[in-house]
């Protein structure tokens, strides 16, 4: 009898171990290494049940050679998830953000947001999601902040030596200001586009990040996802938007609505590319 609870005990302890390691890892760009091992062994599986032994031997190799690369390749991320576990991240379960705390949040950035429009204030909010974007904050200013409305509009302040770069946040820091983004550099985009529109649609290309544009030449707001840009975004619709992102399945009334507006929202004006008046910086 108690060689069974204790096989129960220890393949409890391990499963949550296991689990644990992952949780850690989500964010980060190892979470695609992952997925390509895996294909790679279900692959090998596939050739070794076939019997096809070239491509099992080649496979093989292919397996023992990213046993030597992984530690190399990704030494911040392993660096980073061994620090977390040494702070005791590991028997840490995450704590679902109540919809109290996400209105909070909400109303701090669409605050923020707001007075930047108002102020012709240009602007570049990137949400980080499941894709980590610790390549971008590397070689920016960390501040691992409370997201206040007054902050925010202090970074994009004129005279703020942060105002010309990005700030990442995720779902409870304002992690990096004066954060430099890879720019879209597709021939479809529209010729008026300028740099901050450029660098939205490049992070949103290479990641799941959301990205909110302000700009100063026209003083409005933007969204940029997975590669496409909608324009002159409403108060409303940035609320909505926002406060999925912090509740996400909390919102009670309806969020599959919710979405298929976000949706119509982001797609309604894509291959929109008419733009008239001066440069949108």
């Amino acid at each position: 009898m108690w060689s069974n609870v204790r096989s129960v005990i220890d393949i409890a302890i391990v499963s949550f171990i296991i689990y644990r390691i992952l949780v850690l890892l989500v964010g980060t760009r190892a979470v695609q290494l992952m997925k390509g091992v895996f294909i790679i062994v279900m692959l090998s599986v596939l050739a070794s049940f076939l019997r096809f032994r070239l491509l099992s031997w080649f496979l093989g190799n292919a397996l023992l050679a990213l046993s030597f690369a992984i530690p190399i390749v990704f030494q911040p991320e392993l660096r980073k998830m061994l620090e977390e576990l040494g702070k005791g991240q590991l028997y840490l379960l995450k704590r679902r953000m109540s919809d109290d705390e996400a209105e909070v949040r909400v109303k701090q950035i669409a605050g923020a947001l707001s007075y930047l429009k108002a102020h012709k204030i240009g602007a570049l909010l990137v949400f980080q999601q499941e894709v980590g974007l610790g390549d971008y904050t590397q070689t920016a200013i960390h501040l691992n902040a409370s997201i206040t409305q007054e902050l925010l509009i202090s970074i994009f302040w004129k005279d703020n030596p942060l105002h010309d770069g990005a700030v990442i946040l995720d779902k409870y820091n304002l992690i990096a200001g004066g954060c430099y983004l890879p720019l879209a550099d597709a021939p479809e985009i529209s010729r008026w586009y300028g740099t901050r529109h450029r660098a939205a649609l490049g992070i949103s290309e290479v990641s799941d990040a959301i990205v909110f544009i302000v700009s100063e030449e026209r003083g409005d707001v933007s969204i940029a996802v997975k590669g496409r840009l909608s324009k002159n975004i409403k108060d409303f619709q940035i609320e909505k938007l926002l406060m999925h992102y912090f509740a996400g399945e909390q919102i009670v009334t309806g969020w599959r609505g919710v979405m298929k507006s976000v949706a119509d929202l982001l797609w309604a004006d894509a291959k929109d590319k008419q733009e008239t008046g001066g440069l949108v910086k």
